[in-house]
């Protein structure tokens, strides 16, 4: 399911090339992919992470708690760990993302159609491969401490080292501390990077 029409029309032309493999139907929204969804009753499903009316993560986990049975591969032009995790506990069973090779997607479809996880490899080294589905660890965010987050929100709100200290009773050294550990434990190189991540993943303290 993709709101992208050339992308849309693609992704179907390339699966109809393969054997055994059925294209049912498709969608542009979230709302139409679980009509379809429920309609036609798939045994995969690819979903687009960005939809129009929400997030192919909320289209997938309404879709599994209809239909537990189908499986579904979430296609992103997003790498970060967190959106990786969000789309698995959502119940994904695969990754991929969109740059990625043609037939990275059909080898995910065939992995998934046999009850495999299927990540990019450009995100599978960070995911913790050897987590199932339904006992996912905590994500990046998730696994913050109280103090982290708050130094965070501070961050993104804009304060700087010595206003955060100041507010916080730390030292700014400390405050720069934090900021470099959140970011080691984010996976991101820079401030920048840093709201940045805060942003898409709709962080809040």
């Amino acid at each position: 399911m993709d709101d992208h029409g050339i992308v849309r029309e693609g992704l179907i032309a390339m699966l109809k090339r393969q054997s055994g493999m059925q294209v049912l139907g498709s969608a542009i929204s979230g709302a139409e992919a679980i009509v379809a969804a429920q309609r036609l009753r798939p045994t995969i499903i690819i979903m687009d992470l960005v939809l129009p009316d929400m997030s192919g993560i909320d289209a997938t986990a309404r879709i599994l708690k209809l239909l537990p049975l189908t499986r579904v591969i979430m296609l992103s032009a997003r790498r970060t760990i967190e959106h990786v995790y969000r789309a698995l506990r959502a119940g994904a069973l695969g990754y991929v993302v969109k740059d990625a090779p043609a037939e990275e997607l059909v080898d995910a479809v065939l992995a998934v159609r046999e009850g495999k996880r299927y990540l990019s490899p450009q995100v599978s080294s960070s995911s913790n491969d050897g987590a199932t589905c339904y006992s996912l660890p905590k994500s990046p965010l998730e696994r913050l401490s109280m103090r982290e987050r708050d130094v965070l929100h501070r961050i993104v709100a804009g304060g700087s080292s010595a206003a955060i200290g100041q507010r916080l009773s730390l030292s700014p050294k400390t405050i720069d501390t934090y900021r470099g550990r959140l970011m080691a434990k984010l996976g991101v190189c820079n401030r920048s990077e840093l709201i940045r991540f805060v942003i898409e993943n709709e962080f809040t303290a």
